[in-house]
């Protein structure tokens, strides 16, 4: 099976910020800083994107829910 071809960009970031996670990873299992800042922006952004799955009430359905746990006795 061929493996696909990865397209790759280039960042730029502060040298300073790369010597620290240059730093950072050694002893790790991350072989580099790209594959370092590549796992965390996938993590940031997974994060993100869970958070933006998560339902919310409107006020106006949060409001339903409270009139009806008071018409069952659960709130006062």
């Amino acid at each position: 099976m061929e493996e696909k071809e990865r397209k790759y960009t280039t960042v730029s970031i502060p040298v300073q910020l790369y010597e620290k996670i240059k730093n950072r990873i050694e002893g790790t299992g991350f072989t580099s800083v790209s594959d370092y800042v590549t796992y965390v922006l996938r993590e940031v952004l997974a994060s993100l994107e869970e958070e933006e799955k998560e339902e919310v009430f409107s006020e106006e359905e949060e409001e339903k829910v409270k009139e009806r746990l008071r018409a069952l006795g659960y709130l006062d």
